[in-house]
């Protein structure tokens, strides 16, 4: 049998951090029943610890990185439910995210699949080019029959109607009143082309309650997006360029994309051994997203009714609730809305099946879980449904067309209007 060679000695530290994560699993099986994944095939290799056994056997030499070990890897959607469901504390994310740059190293994709991803590289994480494709990519929705699965995922995505215009907010906006803190706002990438209403509403509350609000004008995609493709150099890249963007002088660093926040978390880590590691440090303590801040902070005016009674369903976006375990916060600030009922949605620790980029590259699984999340919001009979990641708001807006009239917002937009006491959804 051949010995196993690591990338480069530069991938040591990488497969170090790998065998560890894997020697803390007892291969109990409580993740089994919280992977998307497994619940839809029934396998055991699209299950956390089906993967743990193919990552482990790749790093000892014993599994070649094939089409097989890659096809259930790429099935897993990182939402890390299993994280929160394991009770050996397994951080399988620290598993994957480490095992992902090392697969796009050693394994040779297919040619669709590489430019795919090259488009999906060059393209999302930049606000000006997102835009012009989503313009162009309207042109080609009629022949949207023709084209690879990637290409029609994409297109499913796009919005209804023309794009929101492109009004850049200002780079300061004040407190209103008495200022009680200074925060940082990250404004994002394709929530600026798709949703920038998100931000706008976002920066309305956040004054409203005594917040100043700065938007470093230097700041770029968070580094998800490649990061989620493996693309480790890239998301780095990234990074790097928030991490001089932003200030220090501010009491948090604020997202109000639950995707985006959980990256910004990471930053701790993707840094180790770099020179920008203590920096990276910080930056990752003053990070947390918007619905904590403010709850945490409390509000310092109570928002009105929406001037009608309404049902909401809550839907916990897997990175804020499994990867920021941020759970109570959001819907401690929806509940102080008066005449607004709040339910929770069944299987609500399951993936909506957005992921970042996998319902692109992985559309079918996507759909298949969308389909689950769609019948479980329409099983609690709610209005609308409130959740605070972009991702997820474009992928459950996609099922809920099919289903009627129920609506998709940010838990920002809800507050915003309950302050200025109107409901504009018809």
């Amino acid at each position: 049998m051949e010995t196993h060679i690591p990338l480069s000695e530069l991938d040591k530290p990488a497969v170090s951090i790998m065998n560890d994560v894997i020697k803390t699993c007892v291969h109990c099986g409580f993740c089994l029943p919280t992977c998307p994944t497994y619940l839809e095939t029934g396998s055991e290799l699209d299950s956390p610890r089906g993967r743990i056994y193919l990552m482990k056997g790749v790093l000892e030499g014993t599994l070649k990185m094939d089409d097989e070990v890659v096809e259930h890897v790429d099935r897993c959607l990182g939402c890390l439910a299993c994280v929160t469901a394991c009770p050996s504390g397994v951080q399988y994310n620290e598993l994957i995210d480490n095992f992902r740059p090392k697969l796009e190293v050693e394994y040779a994709r297919a040619p669709m699949d590489r430019i795919s991803r090259l488009m999906l590289r060059q393209v999302l994480p930049y606000a000006t080019r997102f835009r012009l494709a989503v313009l162009a990519g309207r042109l080609g929705k009629p022949f949207s029959g023709i084209m690879p699965k990637p290409m029609r995922a994409m297109l499913s995505l796009l919005p209804q109607g023309s794009l929101p215009p492109a009004e850049p907010l200002p780079e300061i906006i004040p407190a209103q009143g008495t200022r009680r803190a200074r925060v940082a706002l990250l404004s994002g990438c394709v929530q600026t082309v798709l949703a920038p209403e998100i931000n706008a509403a976002t920066v309305r509350v956040l004054t409203r309650n005594g917040v100043e609000v700065l938007i470093p004008r230097n700041q770029g995609c968070c580094g998800a997006l490649p990061l989620h493709m493996g693309e480790r150099q890239s998301g780095r890249a990234f990074a790097r360029r928030n991490l001089n963007a932003f200030p220090t002088d501010v009491d948090a660093i604020i997202t109000n994309a639950a995707g985006c926040g959980s990256a910004l978390k990471d930053y701790a880590h993707l840094f180790d051994g770099e020179p920008e590691e203590e920096r990276a440090h910080q930056f990752a303590a003053q990070s947390q997203d918007v619905s904590k801040f403010l709850a945490e902070l409390g509000l310092s005016e109570q928002p009105q009714s929406l001037g009608r009674k309404l049902r909401v369903a809550y839907h916990d976006a897997c990175h804020l609730g499994h990867a920021q375990g941020v759970r109570s916060q959001p819907r401690q600030l929806l509940m102080s809305i008066p005449d607004l009922e709040l339910v929770d949605i069944p299987e609500a620790e399951i993936c909506c099946g957005s992921a970042g980029v996998y319902n692109i590259t992985q559309p079918e699984m996507a759909t298949d879980l969308l389909e689950r999340k769609v019948n479980n919001i329409g099983s609690t009979r709610a209005d609308g449904v409130a959740t605070g990641n972009i991702g997820c708001l474009t992928q459950i807006r996609r099922g809920l067309k099919q289903k009627g009239n129920m609506w998709a917002v940010h838990t920002m937009q809800l507050l915003d209007w309950a302050y200025q006491g109107k409901f504009p959804i018809e």
